[in-house]
């Protein structure tokens, strides 16, 4: 064997070499994000967080979600939106990123690319401009779901700023939200990430008085209807999507509570 054939061999193994260490090391470091997400997180209100028809919750530190991976986004995107929440910091809007917290693999961005969809934010990075961390965490692929830009930024934005509203009144609500994932649905991109036909938001409020709770369910369309229009109740969202939303309150109240579509108790002025 020629000097330099020595000399190539070498180089090659020494790349083969760095490639896996770099490899090992991009292993590890998505099992350690994979593992943080398990645990919930101080702002995190376990108790009202909603059951999950897929098996896999995912704690980041502004919220949590349940990852419907044949759907390549989340079931539902839960959190609390406190009143000290609401804040006007200017961050710098970053780069949408692939949330490596969801340990079957959350869906690229790249799939909403040339897909005529917007990246529906479900937890509005508006929610969480009180900090960086939880504001850019809101940029993570498992945090949005494809929606019609005339509907994002028509009717669904306008329920996302009524709930910031009421957070302001309330001294905070808790808010569940998604898409629902049945039915047919239309798929964009390589991962065929689902696209709803509706979406819902539901709100718990227990910090002015009596518990109270009321529930949206939106067609995925923009619309000149008033808000309390699509009132619907917690139960009606339940039958559509298989998620029980509060089952750690008293069964009773819940019941009572889920049944009901009234809007009393919510400004809508």
């Amino acid at each position: 064997m020629s000097k330099k054939t020595k000399y190539s061999l070498v180089a090659l193994i020494l790349v083969f070499a760095v490639y896996g260490y770099e490899h090992f090391l991009k292993t590890a470091e998505i099992t350690e994000i994979i593992d943080e997400g398990k645990d919930v997180k101080s702002s995190t209100n376990e108790y009202f967080l909603p059951t999950s028809t897929t098996g896999q919750i995912v704690h980041h530190e502004g919220y949590s979600l349940s990852y419907s991976e044949p759907h390549e986004q989340a079931e539902w995107v839960a959190y609390e939106l406190k009143k000290s929440h609401l804040t006007n910091s200017n961050f710098k809007r970053p780069y949408f990123e692939i949330d490596q917290a969801v340990k079957t693999g959350a869906a690229s961005w790249r799939n909403y690319k040339n897909s005529g969809y917007d990246r529906g934010h479900l937890c509005p990075a508006g929610d969480k401009s009180y900090s960086k961390q939880a504001y850019d965490e809101t940029f993570l692929t498992s945090n949005i779901s494809p929606q019609n830009h005339a509907f994002n930024s028509g009717i669904w934005n306008t329920l996302e700023q009524k709930v910031r509203y009421w957070a302001g009144k309330y001294d905070g609500v808790f808010v569940v939200t998604g898409g629902v994932l049945k039915g047919n649905m239309k798929t964009i991109g390589s991962e065929q990430v689902a696209v709803p036909n509706q979406f819902y938001k539901v709100l718990i409020d227990t910090n002015s008085g009596a518990v109270k709770m009321i529930a949206f369910l939106m067609p995925h369309e923009n619309s000149n209807k008033l808000l309390y229009k699509f009132v619907v109740s917690v139960d009606a969202v339940e039958a559509l999507t298989g998620i029980d939303f509060f089952p750690e309150l008293e069964d009773t109240l819940e019941n009572k509570l889920e049944a009901s579509s009234s809007y009393k108790g919510w400004s809508f002025n």
